[in-house]
């Protein structure tokens, strides 16, 4: 029997009920379809992944997939391997132009557009998208509307206004609104307002060299923010990020209103249910009196190692597309709320109905931009989110600045000047380990969860949406 071609694929256990069986199943199905090729899945910690693929990369033996958080694209474009080469390959110039690959469709040209080009630079799809998140606000509807607000706020002032509404009801919730201290709030109130957080395009017309985390985009923001939280309105936790106790607070009608992922989407409709009350979803708000800017997107990418051999890079190219094709990205949104990552997915979503039946499962997609047929708004280039070294590490900054302004009253202008000075360290380090041997560090490869930052798993969060109490 001849010996079957391995690939390596490694991926972030997200660690919710079923995520990594799922992938399992599709690698045994690409299997059926590939009897010549076997797909060795290994779901590692998605804290310590990052570390995993660069120590391996340093031992010389590299998975010929992995999996990296957006928040680490930088550094996973600088990664080299033991003896100085590029640890990764373009996946877009090692597909070279074919329409299918061992019979698998390629699907990198029905991408969502506003997604293939977070992943791109200068035109090139680099890495594959694989889960994709935005930013919406889910509001407490039975809440809300004993309070008079007849639908969600699009505005920071419509937040104000509704947190208003919400404070004055006899026996309603202790605060309006709350989300987590994590860096993704600050980026997507940034990409709303036009705003950017590195020189150089966002280091996308070049590197970036210079960061900025006191513009007058970011103060707008932290100051507005400080405002809720002196008016009563902002649900502080104390904790960084504290997705659960965030997620706690709107199972338990502690708040009406919860701006978080559209990851959440299940957990969130799971909490209202439990709970007793209706549910309503939108999109993040914007700045008042200002134009929509434009989005973010969170979520990972599948990276192709460079100096395969051209049997295994045809089978990961395949597994790719295959994982990528309308029916698998459509039961991926199913089970897990994420972004259909395609046009094709996205339509087939549409045409079964699962729209009709989950009308709010269409606003992340509405949020990044509208994909039917005939409509426009790709949300092309503010969908482009920021790209520097040690990403991670300022997000740790910017969350730790937040909680000084909230709990010790830091001055936003002097306390995220502070946090741009420190910022800026981290990336002059970074780029000077870079150039004097190459991003091998894994110190440099850290996710947004490495340092003070509390790590959350799918167990948690079922947790947070249990018992939640009723309060009719």
């Amino acid at each position: 029997m001849t010996a079957r071609t391995v690939i390596d694929v490694w991926v972030a256990d997200l660690t919710f009920p079923g995520y990594m069986d799922r992938l399992h199943a599709l690698g045994a199905q690409f299997e059926e379809a590939h009897p010549e090729y076997r797909v060795n899945i290994e779901g590692r910690d998605f804290r310590n992944l990052s570390r995993e693929i660069a120590e391996a990369a340093d031992a010389g033996r590299p998975p010929a997939v992995a999996e990296y958080y957006f928040a680490v694209t930088q550094a996973a474009r600088d990664s080299r391997t033991r003896d100085g080469r590029p640890l990764f390959t373009s996946v877009q110039k090692a597909i070279a132009g074919r329409t299918e690959i061992l019979g698998e469709p390629v699907v990198v040209d029905d991408l969502l557009p506003a997604v293939r080009e977070h992943y791109s630079l200068d035109g090139d799809l680099a890495s594959m998208p694989a889960v994709v998140t935005a930013m919406l606000i889910y509001g407490n509807k039975t809440v809300l509307d004993r309070a008079g607000v007849s639908s969600l706020p699009t505005t920071w002032g419509g937040v104000e206004a509704a947190c208003e509404a919400v404070a004055a009801l006899e026996g309603g919730p202790s605060h309006g609104v709350t989300w987590s201290n994590h860096g993704l709030f600050f980026q997507q109130a940034l990409a709303v307002q036009g705003g950017e957080l590195a020189d150089h395009a966002n280091g996308r017309a070049g590197r970036a060299e210079r960061l900025d985390l006191a513009s007058p985009e970011m103060l707008t923001w932290v100051g507005w923010w400080r405002e809720l939280h002196r008016k009563g309105h902002y649900l502080h936790t104390g904790q960084i990020p504290g997705w659960e106790a965030n997620l706690k607070a709107f199972a338990d009608q502690d708040v009406a209103l919860r701006v978080t992922s559209s990851n959440d989407l299940n957990y969130m409709a799971m909490a209202a249910e439990n709970s007793g009350f209706e549910m309503t979803v939108g999109r993040f708000p914007g700045r008042d009196g200002e134009p929509y800017g434009g989005n973010i997107i969170a979520g990972t990418s599948l990276w192709l190692a460079d100096g395969l051999a051209e049997d295994v890079q045809d089978g990961a190219l395949a597994f790719m597309q295959f994982l990528n094709n309308p029916r698998n990205a459509a039961d991926r949104h199913i089970a897990s709320s994420f972004v259909p990552v395609t046009r094709s997915s996205y339509r087939l979503l549409e045409e079964e109905g699962w729209f009709a039946d989950h009308p709010f499962h269409r606003l992340a997609s509405a949020q990044l931009g509208s994909y039917a047929e005939g409509q426009g708004g790709e949300g092309v280039p503010p969908c482009r989110g920021a790209q520097f070294g040690d990403f991670a590490g300022a997000q740790d900054v910017m969350t730790r600045a937040m909680d000084d302004v909230l709990t010790r009253g830091a001055e936003p202008a002097e306390r995220f000047a502070e946090a741009t000075a420190e910022a800026q360290a981290l990336l002059d380090a970074y780029e000077a380990d870079r150039t004097a041997r190459g991003v091998r560090d894994p110190q440099s490869l850290r996710v947004e969860y490495f340092r003070d930052t509390e790590a959350y798993t799918g167990a948690q969060l079922e947790n947070a949406v249990k018992g939640g109490a009723s309060r009719e």
